[in-house]
């Protein structure tokens, strides 16, 4: 059964007015990553993936990625939008997450604009931030949405919401 969405505000979006297939967008704001008590990822250059029932997922050019804090790449899953994606493992600060971000090295025609940008999941991360705004993460550990105010669900990711 699909759930109600709730009914978006001034400035606010809902994830379920986003498309499916997925749609990529740049993002105006700034973008940070805080892990391990260092700011690890920072740009003005970033990208969104806007998909029905998810928060955004945000995606940083390489070159706004810290130098050393990511470790060697593994294949990870395949996205059937993006295609096949590869994990890292972060180090910062004397902290390590596991599989805390990810690529696509080769995307899909489709979003060859974030080939090789990274993605972080917010919930090993001290804080993610869109603009000056913390995100918290996606619910379930599995996606790597951010949810800010400005974005309203309910989200998928949750229990429950697997059949969305």
């Amino acid at each position: 059964m699909r759930p109600v969405p709730l009914i978006p505000g001034p400035g606010q979006e809902s994830v379920w007015d986003y498309p499916r297939p997925p749609r990529l967008a740049p993002v105006a704001e700034r973008l940070r990553v805080i892990f391990g008590g260092e700011t690890i990822a920072d740009t003005l250059a970033g990208f969104r993936v806007l998909e029905t029932s998810h928060p955004p997922t945000y995606y940083f050019p390489p070159g706004d990625v810290a130098a050393g804090v990511l470790g060697p790449p593994r294949r990870a899953g395949t996205c059937e939008w993006k295609g096949r994606a590869v994990l890292f493992d972060l180090r910062a600060g004397g902290r390590t997450a596991a599989g805390a971000a990810w690529a696509y090295p080769n995307p899909t025609p489709a979003f060859t604009a974030i080939a090789g940008y990274l993605a972080f999941y917010a919930g090993p991360m001290e804080a993610c931030l869109v603009g000056d705004i913390r995100a918290e993460p996606q619910p379930g550990g599995f996606y790597g949405g951010w949810i800010t105010p400005a974005c309203l669900g309910p989200f998928k990711g949750g229990p429950g919401s697997m059949g969305w």
